[in-house]
C-alpha cells in the first residue's frame, strides 16, 4: 500500500488542535483555582449555559467514529445512514421528555444514584461498575481506529498519536474539570465541521459539482435509502435504523453518565432541553457532512476502489486516503482533516474520563469516605482523571480485535448501554418493580446482549444479509499487490444464520426488552414494590397519556405512588425534604447532602433550576 506522508504544514496544523486544547484546561485549572469544589469540578457549578454545552454533547458523540467511519459505510452500503436523522430525533425527544426531569429535578451528581434511591445500594453499584467497563473499552475503540487507519495511510506515527491523545485529553481533564471539556468541546466541533466542509467543497468540485455526485451515487445504486424489509437479520434497513438505532442511541444519550451530566450541569432544566434539542441540530449538521462525503468519495473511486483493489487494507481507512488524494498539491488541508477526524476522538475520551471520574467518586469513594474536605475531593477528583486516563489509553490495545469502527463503537454501547437501559425504564416506567427484579432485568439483559454481540463476532453474518453494494476496480493501474482473502469458518452451526446473524443495531433492543421483561416477571415473583416506598421525585407519569380518561386508571397505573397528590412543584419541594432528612429512605448510607434552598420553580422561565442543589460543605 502506497503510504503519502505528511508534509511540514500538515504538522503545524495538528499540532495547533492539541495546543489549543490543552491551554483551555490550563485557561479553567487558572480561571476556577479558587472555587475548589468537587461539585464545580465535576458538573462545573451547575451554572453551565446551553449554547456550549449543546456543542459538546454534539462533539462527545460524533467522534473520529464518525468522521471516518461513516463515509467508509455509505461508500460500501449506501445512504440509508441517512434515516438516522429520524432516530437522533426520537432520541432528542425522549431523553428531554422522559429521562432528562427525573434525574434533573432529584439534583444527583451521578445518574447511578438514581438506582440507589429507587432500589438499593446493590443495584447501583452492579450498574456503575458495567457502566465503567462499557466506557473504558469504547474509549479504546474512539483511541486506536483513528490512529491506525491515519497510520497506514499517512504514515502517521501510530502510537505517537495513540499517546498524544491521551495525554492531551487526561492533562485538560485533569487541570480543568467539567468546563475545560465542555469548552474544549465546543471548540473541537467547530474543528470538526470546518474539516468537513472543507473535504465536501473541495471534493464537489473536483467530481464536477454536488449534481454529478448525486447522479453518479445513484447509478451505483447509493442512493437507495429506504428499505422496508421487516427482516431483523439485514444489517441496515428503515426498521433496523429506526427502532434498533433508537434503543442504541438511548443508551447512549438517555442514561449514560457522559449526557446527563452535561445536561445537570446546566443552570436550568430549560437549558438542559434547549441543549439537548440544539444539540440535534448538531447531529444532522454532521450525519449529513459524513454522508455526502462517503457520496463523494464513491464518485472518485467507483471506477478504482482502494479496498479491493489492495490499495488499503480496511475500509475505515477509506476517508483518510481520499483526503491524501484529494489534497495531495494543497498542504495543510491533510493536517486539517487529521485534526478533525482526532478532534472527535479528544472531545469523546475526555468527556469518558470526566464522566468515569465522576462515577467513581460519587458512587464509591463519597460512600466509602462521607467526611472528605472539599481541597481532598478535588484532588481525588483529578486523580481519579488521571487514573481513567491512563487506563482509556491502554485499552486502545485491545482494540484491534474488534473490525469494523461503527460497528465496534455502536455494538458495545449496544451489548452494555441497551441492559441500562431497560434498566433505568424500570425504575422509571414502572413502580411496582422491586430491587430484585431491577437486579435479575439488568443480568438477563447483559446476558442476551452479551450472547448475541460475541455469537455475531466469531460468526459474522453473511453478505446476503449485509449487502455490501458492488464496488469496481476496471480502471485500477495494475500493481504487485496481493489480495488477503477473509477466512471461513467451514462449518457454522444453525443459530449463526438466525440469532448470531441479527443486526448490531438490534443488540441494544435485545438487552433493553431482555432486562425488562425479566425484571417485570421477578417483582411479580417475589413480591411488587410498595407505591408508599417510592417518591414521586422518581417517576415520570408517561402512563398518564395512556390512561387520562380516567382517575381510577391513572392511580391504578401508578401503583400506589402519589403523583398527582399534588403539582409537581410541591412533589419537587417533598422531594428535597425527603432526600436531606429521612435517613430511612437511604437505607444503605447514603452520604447526606444538606441543601441550602427547596428548589424552586421559575414562574416566568416555566423550569426548575440547578440553584437548590448546592450543598453545604460539613
Amino acid at each position: 500500500m502506497e503510504v503519502k506522508n505528511f508534509a511540514v504544514w500538515d504538522y503545524v496544523v495538528f499540532a495547533a488542535l492539541f495546543v489549543i486544547s490543552s491551554s483551555i484546561g490550563v485557561f479553567f485549572a487558572i480561571k476556577e483555582r479558587k472555587k475548589a469544589t468537587s461539585g464545580e469540578f465535576l458538573v462545573g457549578g451547575r451554572q453551565m449555559t446551553f449554547g456550549p454545552v449543546a456543542l459538546s454533547l454534539t462533539a462527545s458523540f460524533m467522534s473520529a467514529v464518525t468522521v471516518l467511519g461513516t463515509p467508509a459505510e455509505v461508500y460500501r452500503f449506501g445512504a440509508p445512514f441517512l434515516i438516522f436523522f429520524i432516530t437522533y430525533a426520537f432520541v432528542v425527544i425522549f431523553t428531554s421528555e422522559l429521562f432528562l426531569p427525573v434525574f434533573y429535578r432529584s439534583g444527583i451528581t451521578s445518574t447511578y444514584e438514581y438506582l440507589q434511591l429507587r432500589f438499593n445500594k446493590l443495584v447501583r453499584y452492579a450498574a456503575t461498575v458495567i457502566y465503567i467497563v462499557q466506557t473504558i473499552l469504547y474509549s479504546g475503540v474512539v483511541v486506536y481506529a483513528p490512529a491506525l487507519a491515519l497510520n497506514q495511510v499517512t504514515g502517521f506515527d501510530l502510537w505517537g498519536s495513540v499517546f498524544a491523545t491521551g495525554i492531551v485529553c487526561t492533562f485538560y481533564c485533569t487541570l480543568g474539570g467539567l468546563k475545560a471539556v465542555v469548552w474544549t468541546d465546543a471548540f473541537q466541533m467547530v474543528v470538526m465541521i470546518v474539516g468537513f466542509l472543507t473535504v465536501l467543497i473541495q471534493g464537489s468540485a473536483h467530481a464536477g459539482g454536488i449534481h454529478n455526485v448525486i447522479e453518479q451515487a445513484k447509478n451505483g445504486s447509493r442512493l437507495n435509502i429506504f428499505d422496508f424489509d421487516v427482516d431483523p437479520l439485514r444489517r441496515h434497513t428503515f426498521w433496523t435504523i429506526t427502532v434498533g438505532g433508537t434503543f442504541t442511541w438511548l443508551g447512549i444519550y438517555g442514561v449514560n453518565q457522559s449526557t446527563i451530566q452535561r445536561c445537570i450541569s446546566c443552570k436550568t432544566e430549560k437549558h438542559a432541553k434547549l441543549a439537548l434539542y440544539f444539540n440535534l441540530l448538531g447531529l444532522w449538521i454532521i450525519l449529513v457532512c459524513a454522508v455526502f462525503c462517503g457520496l463523494i468519495m464513491y464518485s472518485q473511486f467507483k471506477d478504482c476502489d482502494p479496498w479491493t483493489s489492495g490499495m488499503i487494507s480496511a475500509p475505515d481507512q477509506l476517508m483518510p486516503y481520499f483526503v491524501m488524494e484529494l489534497f495531495a498539491t494543497m498542504p495543510g488541508l491533510p493536517g486539517l482533516f487529521v485534526a478533525c477526524a482526532f478532534s472527535g476522538t479528544l472531545s469523546t475520551v475526555a468527556a469518558s474520563i470526566n464522566a468515569l471520574a465522576t462515577v467513581t467518586f460519587e458512587d464509591f469513594v463519597k460512600n466509602c469516605f462521607p467526611h472528605l474536605s472539599d481541597k481532598l475531593s478535588t484532588w481525588i477528583s483529578k486523580g481519579l482523571c488521571l487514573l481513567f486516563g491512563v487506563m482509556c489509553t491502554s485499552m486502545a490495545v485491545a482494540a484491534s480485535l474488534l473490525g469494523s469502527v461503527v460497528q465496534a463503537s455502536l455494538s458495545i454501547h449496544g451489548m452494555c448501554g441497551g441492559p441500562m437501559l431497560g434498566l433505568f425504564s424500570l425504575g422509571i416506567l414502572f413502580p411496582f418493580v422491586n430491587w430484585k427484579g431491577a437486579l435479575g432485568g439488568l443480568l438477563t439483559g447483559i446476558t442476551l446482549s452479551f450472547w448475541v454481540a460475541i455469537g455475531g463476532f466469531i460468526y459474522p453474518a453473511p453478505a446476503a444479509k449485509t449487502r455490501p453494494l458492488p464496488l469496481s476496480t476496471d480502471q485500477c493501474i495494475q500493481s504487485n499487490v496481493t489480495a488477503t482473502m477473509s477466512t471461513v469458518l467451514s462449518s457454522r452451526p444453525v443459530i449463526a444464520d438466525t440469532w448470531y446473524s441479527l443486526s448490531y443495531l438490534y443488540y441494544s433492543a435485545v438487552g433493553c426488552l431482555g432486562c425488562i421483561i425479566a425484571g417485570v416477571i421477578i417483582s411479580f415473583l417475589t413480591g411488587l414494590e410498595r407505591g408508599e416506598n417510592i417518591q414521586p421525585l422518581l417517576i415520570r407519569p408517561v402512563c398518564n397519556l395512556f390512561c387520562f380518561w380516567s382517575k381510577k386508571y391513572k392511580t391504578l397505573c401508578w401503583c400506589g405512588v402519589q403523583h398527582d397528590g399534588g403539582t409537581e412543584q410541591e412533589n419537587l419541594e417533598n422531594g428535597s425534604a425527603w432526600k436531606q432528612g429521612a435517613e430511612s429512605v437511604f437505607q444503605n448510607g447514603l452520604r447526606r447532602e444538606s441543601l441550602v434552598h427547596v428548589p424552586g420553580y421559575d414562574p416566568k422561565d416555566k423550569s426548575y433550576n440547578n440553584m437548590a442543589f448546592q450543598i453545604t460543605p460539613f
